[in-house]
């Protein structure tokens, strides 16, 4: 692979320097270009073995950050430093296609930092306030006109009946070790169909969703400290914003690592629900209706649930989709999404409160 040849079929300003992997990314492959202009930038190869329908995704992204770009453009901001630009090919493409690989560029963003971690929950805020304003400012999109990247993707309906197929097929004979599993997931089908009827029934409004809204998934400027830009566009795709935001709660409030086997240590940080929640409603302001903001705790709940569901159905499978480190992995996956989803109904009433509380 020649990213020099790649490189020189973008419309990139002045001579490239150099071209050296960057980030740390596991999905696709991520390369920053130098050049002897003022701009640097993205070069990226998309793993289409994952993004197969990678023409829909790039429409996707290309029609999103146009979108953005307007939008900040109108606010007064810095849209080379705000949302992610496309860079076209030469002969004015998004993307380029070079011996079946999927190729494109974006505008670098410099001085910037991302968190791995949840440090203080300031950092946690600025997060959340950030895909508020992310949300906010594609209010007046219609999601209608996006690709579906992951069909059904939160679909917690369709998740719901992959399960109870996986529990009758029993490929990999260990339905009768997750009996207590099993009925976890059972006695909560209706509640797994709230989302998805609120939808179908317009009383939430389909919006632009991120669909991977972690924590280094936002930039964050090294002077001021403020986030200012969401990257990682690749699961845009139309639902609703409690998707985005109960999967942030997920795994920021969990106080405990994904896979950690000793449950005492699993529990659901309340403090950081009210941090994040109190920057995701600022950011969003009255973007956000009041049945939405009366669901954000069942989102959480749901998106957790979703989770733990989909390793448990994976583990029935006998471990097809997750990657494993041990027979168990996925089960211990389960085990701890289960523990926050008991732990978040609990707190549900504080959770409805807190919401309330930051709505003002």
């Amino acid at each position: 692979m020649d990213t020099y040849k790649i490189a020189r079929l973008f419309d990139f300003e002045g001579n490239i320097i150099s071209i050296e992997p960057y980030g740390d990314g596991h999905i696709n492959d991520t390369y920053l270009v130098s050049t002897d202009g003022k701009t640097s930038y993205i070069l990226q190869r998309l793993n289409t073995k994952i993004f197969k329908n990678y023409q829909g995704l790039m429409d996707n992204i290309q029609k999103v950050s146009a979108f953005l770009s307007d939008i900040i453009t109108k606010e007064g901001g810095d849209v080379t430093r705000e949302c992610l630009t496309l860079i076209p090919t030469k002969d004015n493409k998004h993307y380029v296609v070079v011996n079946d690989d999927c190729w494109r560029a974006y505008i670098f963003v410099p001085d910037t930092i991302v968190y791995q971690i949840i440090d203080t929950p300031a950092i946690f805020e600025n997060t959340g306030e950030a895909f508020g304003k992310f949300i906010a400012r594609l209010d007046s999109f219609d999601a209608s006109t996006l690709c579906e990247v992951i069909p059904d993707f939160h679909n917690t309906v369709d998740r719901y009946q992959k399960f109870l197929t996986a529990v009758e097929e029993n490929k990999s004979g260990r339905r009768d070790n997750v009996k207590e599993e099993i009925e976890f997931v059972k006695k909560r089908k209706d509640f797994m169909s709230l989302i998805v009827n609120a939808l179908n029934n317009k009383e939430i409004p389909l919006r632009v969703t991120h669909n991977d809204t972690k924590l280094n998934n936002v930039l964050i400027d090294k002077t001021s400290g403020k986030a200012i830009c969401i990257i990682d566009l690749d699961t845009i795709m139309p639902g609703s914003l409690l998707y985005d935001f109960g999967d942030s709660i997920r795994f920021g409030c969990n106080t405990a690592l994904e896979d950690e086997p000793d449950l005492s240590k699993v529990n659901f940080d309340i403090e950081l629900y009210k941090s994040y929640c109190t920057g995701f409603l600022r950011g969003i302001g009255d973007k956000i209706t009041q049945k939405e903001i009366n669901m954000l705790h069942i989102g959480s709940i749901m998106m957790t649930l979703e989770c733990g569901t989909r390793f448990l159905t994976d583990y029935l499978d006998g471990d097809l989709y997750f990657k494993t480190k041990y027979p168990e992995h996925n089960l211990v996956r389960c085990h701890t999404q289960f523990k926050l989803v008991e732990c978040m109904e609990k707190a549900s009433n504080e959770m409805i409160k807190i919401a309330k509380n930051c709505k003002i």
